[in-house]
C-alpha cells in the first residue's frame, strides 16, 4: 500500500527487534512511521506485542536491533526521561491519575520540569482548559471521584503540560463504557486536528481506532503484517481477526 511521499514523518521505527531477553525478541524487524498532525495506529490480536512497541519507542525497553528516529534523529541512547524533553510523551494503559489530589493539583505536577516558573506553569494549565472546558469546571474537585472518561481526559492534559509533538498512548479506553470510550477517541481527534499532536495509538478497539486514524500498521506474530491508510482497512477487516 503507497505511502504518501509528501507527509512529513516525524517518528520512524526502523527494523526493530525488541524483546525481554536478548535471544527471545516479541518484535522482529517491524518498521512504522509516525506522519506529523496525524493518528497512527498499530493494531493487532493480543500478544503480538504492540504494547512492547510503545516502552521501546519510549525507551522503557532497549531494542536489541534497530533504531528509534525522532526529527530524523535517532533517539535510541536517550533517556526515557530526556526523550519528554524532545518532544515525546508516553500514557500507559493503566491509569496513572492522582486520585486523592484535585483536577489542577494533577496538572501542576504536569509542569515537574518547568516548576521554577510559576507563569509558565500557569499558562500551560489555563491552555489545557481551554482545550477541555470540563475540567476548568471541576479543577478544584478530586480527580478519583471523576468519571473514568473525565480521568483520563485529566491524564492527557497533564501529558500535554510538556507539549509533546508526538504523544504514544496505550488502550485509551481499557475499562471504559462506550459512552465515554467514544469521548476519549473524540478528544484524540481534535489533539490532531486543532493542536498540532502526532500520536502513536496501541488499541484492540478496532473498529474505533479505525474511525479516528489516518494510517495503520498491523502486527501479527511480532511483525509487520499489514499497512496503509485506515481508510483501505474497511473492506479487509474480514480478512484478518475482526468479526461480524
Amino acid at each position: 500500500m503507497p505511502e504518501n511521499s509528501e507527509e512529513k514523518v516525524v517518528l520512524e521505527i526502523q527494523n526493530l527487534y525488541v524483546g525481554y531477553y536478548r535471544d527471545l525478541n516479541i518484535l522482529q524487524d517491524i518498521t512504522i512511521k509516525v506522519r506529523k498532525n496525524k493518528i497512527t495506529a498499530i493494531l493487532g490480536a493480543n500478544g503480538v506485542g504492540k504494547s512492547t512497541a510503545l516502552k521501546a519507542v519510549f525507551g522503557f525497553l532497549r531494542p536489541n536491533a534497530g533504531d528509534v528516529l525522532l526529527d530524523g534523529e535517532s533517539i535510541l541512547n536517550v533517556p526515557a526521561h530526556q526523550r519528554i524533553l524532545k518532544g515525546m510523551a508516553y500514557i500507559p494503559q493503566q491509569p496513572g491519575v492522582f486520585k486523592d489530589m484535585t483536577v489542577e493539583e494533577n496538572l501542576e505536577l504536569g509542569g515537574w520540569t518547568f516548576r521554577k516558573n510559576k507563569k509558565l506553569v500557569r499558562e500551560k494549565i489555563e491552555a489545557n482548559y481551554e482545550r477541555f472546558p470540563v475540567l476548568k469546571e471541576k479543577r478544584k474537585q478530586i480527580t478519583g471521584e471523576l468519571s473514568g472518561g473525565q480521568q483520563r481526559m485529566v491524564e492527557i492534559s497533564r501529558t500535554l503540560m510538556v507539549e509533546p509533538k508526538v504523544l504514544l498512548i496505550d488502550e485509551p479506553t481499557a475499562g471504559l463504557s462506550k459512552m465515554l470510550a467514544e469521548e476519549v477517541y473524540e478528544m484524540l481527534s481534535m489533539l490532531t486536528t486543532q493542536h498540532n499532536l502526532s500520536i502513536l495509538i496501541v488499541d484492540q478497539e478496532i473498529r474505533q481506532a479505525l474511525k479516528i486514524s489516518d494510517y495503520v500498521y498491523v502486527l501479527e506474530l511480532g511483525r509487520n503484517k499489514f499497512e496503509g491508510p485506515a481508510s483501505e482497512f474497511t473492506d479487509l477487516k474480514q480478512a484478518f481477526w475482526v468479526g461480524g
